[in-house]
């Protein structure tokens, strides 16, 4: 059984209480997954690099809400929570981050190279900006095929001048692909801030080129992000091609776990969690609709009991063999 709540179910219109409770429990689960990869990490169970999704969880589980099954996702090197909204299982993400066997790349993909055809996952991707392009192959192949299927195509700010993105951008609007590119503006690129690295502040003008249709949304509001990718993906999804959505969101950690962040002052930080932070916001918004607090300590309780297992599951899984060095190099599909 799936650990995501939403996994699977498409949500249309306005969420109901009982979808935004299932929100709620979907961002927690990664909030509290991400947390504990990073306490990991620090215990040096996770090598490599390592690059943690918290603050952006309203991002992955509003699209998560919109997908259908035989959607496909692709991403960067920030990739823990889509695989997670993709249908991914705690247990098998987190001992793929420890480097085990029971991991889905069987332990030699680690933090960044992580893949799942049977969610229709393809990874995080090292490379700034490569995604874009494998992604736009995804919705080529679901043009192809003519099966309804949309790509959606995750991003960074620092990716988004990348020449390889303006090609992409090109093919998909010339060929009217079923691309859902989605740019995560959380203000910085590494340790390089938007407003040093681009003359556009509003990144829903790089697809005005190619008359790829836009929006701009808040990052950080589930249902907002919810109803704007309703929209967009339907637009996908009927053969009208591209569409491009910037979502305005945050990130509280640094980079990577090797970044201290000292680009950004503190306060700038807590403010954002004091003001913006999409858990809080939801919480708060639920307890408004008459949500018991009941509903929260226990979801709470079942969300750690989940991500114990993951970590208990991962530390107990065993290291490949040396044979996996010779395994997955070629595939005769």
């Amino acid at each position: 059984m799936d650990d995501m709540a939403a996994t699977g179910r498409k949500a249309k219109g306005r969420l109901s209480v009982g979808q935004l409770k299932d929100a709620w429990r979907d961002m927690l689960l990664l909030r509290r997954f991400e947390e504990r990869t990073g306490q990991l990490y620090g215990r040096g169970l996770i090598g490599g690099f390592c690059h943690l999704y918290i603050g952006q969880e309203a991002i992955a589980v509003g699209i998560g809400l919109c997908m259908e099954p035989g959607d496909r996702s692709i991403t960067s090197y920030r990739d823990h929570a889509q695989m997670l909204v993709a249908g991914m299982t705690p247990r098998g993400v987190m001992a793929e981050l420890m480097g085990r066997t029971d991991g889905y790349s069987h332990g030699k993909g680690g933090s960044m190279h992580m893949f799942s055809r049977e969610k229709q996952f393809y990874g995080g991707h090292g490379i700034v900006g490569a995604q874009v392009a494998l992604g736009t192959g995804l919705g080529f192949a679901s043009a192809y095929k003519g099966d309804g299927k949309v790509a959606i195509i995750y991003f960074g700010d620092g990716a988004a001048n990348q020449g390889q993105v303006f090609e992409s951008f090109n093919l998909a609007a010339l060929l009217k692909l079923p691309c859902l590119f989605v740019i995560e503006n959380n203000r910085y690129a590494m340790g390089t801030s938007l407003k040093r690295s681009s003359t556009v502040a509003h990144m829903t003008k790089l697809g005005e080129p190619w008359g790829i249709p836009a929006k701009r949304v808040d990052g950080m509001d589930v249902q907002a992000v919810h109803s704007v990718v309703e929209e967009a993906m339907d637009h996908c999804r009927t053969g009208k091609g591209p569409y491009l959505l910037e979502m305005d969101t945050y990130r509280y950690r640094g980079h990577s776990m090797s970044d201290p962040g000292r680009y950004r002052k503190r306060e700038e930080v807590e403010a954002t969690r004091q003001e913006r932070d999409p858990i809080e916001r939801l919480k708060r918004e639920l307890q408004a609709d008459g949500v018991d607090e009941s509903f929260f300590t226990t979801t709470a309780a079942e969300i750690k009991a989940i991500v114990d297992d993951a970590a208990a599951f991962a530390q107990e899984s065993p290291e490949p063999a040396p044979a996996e060095l010779w395994t997955d190099v070629v595939t005769e599909d």
